[in-house]
């Protein structure tokens, strides 16, 4: 058995579409343009990397994007208050400040300082609450493309087990919780689980996001399912890998490459959420 390519670029191509008919549709009809703005602080090269990636989808999918720095030196007080601002700011749809954030910054200050209506990250305590609580809202960028990935790809979920391998805020929790939205059976393993390969060997999906090259191994892994390999690390090549061993796809039923699988759609995703947000503050 060979692994159906799970191609995330595929599926981004197809969000973006969508957004970009969801923009025209406003613009033609004198509707504002949504706008992304974006907080950088500091000189990281990847954030750099990443925020221009940012600034080319907005472009692509007809919305408008601005940059907002700070020195590495800025403070959480500078932080929070350039956000306030362009909370306040009626033509900015949605907030994005990139991480990772300088040691002196808090994070969760800086996160709790977005208003929830422009959280297009989804990272927001309001937002993670409606989250929690099956209501409508803005939903972190990666753990709603995961489920893009499936959907797209018609992997079902109900009935279904499902094992999520990492507990972070960011991934691990989020994408628990929209499984369990579509009423898949979901087990949440993290470092300190038992037995981990017994119970990923049970999964017909198996999610894992645990920042750790090649951690998953083929025969942690039940013939046929479906894997997505959230991970991003360096091989000792300087080469990406992800937290899946490569001889994952001759046991999967399916499996999302790294690079090439979940980042796109995280970044895609970053656009539906945006252009969403503006649909919500700004009706048509």
């Amino acid at each position: 058995m060979t692994a159906a390519r799970l191609d995330g670029r595929a599926v981004a191509a197809g969000i973006l579409a969508e957004v970009e008919e969801r923009v025209r549709a406003r613009t033609g009809a004198g509707l504002p343009t949504p706008h992304l703005a974006v907080v950088l602080v500091g000189h990281n090269e990847a954030s750099e990397t990443y925020v221009r990636g940012k600034h080319r989808d907005a472009e692509r999918v007809g919305m408008t994007s601005s940059d907002h720095r700070l020195p590495v030196t800025a403070t959480t007080e500078d932080v929070v208050g350039l956000v306030a601002s362009l909370n306040g700011d009626p033509e900015v749809s949605g907030v994005l400040v990139q991480q990772p954030l300088p040691p002196q910054v808090s994070v969760a200050a800086t996160v709790e300082a977005v208003d929830p209506v422009k959280d297009v990250d989804g990272f927001h305590p309001v937002s993670a609450g409606r989250l929690l609580l099956g209501q409508p809202g803005l939903v972190a960028c990666t753990p709603a493309g995961i489920l893009r990935i499936l959907d797209h790809y018609g992997v079902g979920l109900e009935g279904r087990r499902a094992v999520v391998v990492g507990r972070s805020n960011l991934v691990g929790k989020p994408v628990a919780l929209l499984l369990l939205g579509r009423n898949a059976t979901v087990t949440v393993c993290h470092s300190r689980t038992l037995d981990l390969p017994a119970i990923c060997r049970k999964a017909d999906v198996l999610v894992v996001a645990i920042g750790r090259l090649w951690f998953v191994q083929p025969d942690w892994v039940k013939p046929g399912a479906t894997v997505i390999d959230v991970g991003v690390n360096r091989r000792p090549d300087g080469r990406l890998g992800g937290d899946v061993h490569p001889g994952v796809a001759e046991v999967a039923g399916g499996l999302t490459p790294v690079p090439g699988g979940v980042g796109p759609v995280t970044r895609a995703m970053l656009m539906a959420n945006t252009c969403q947000a503006e649909e919500a503050r700004r009706p048509g």
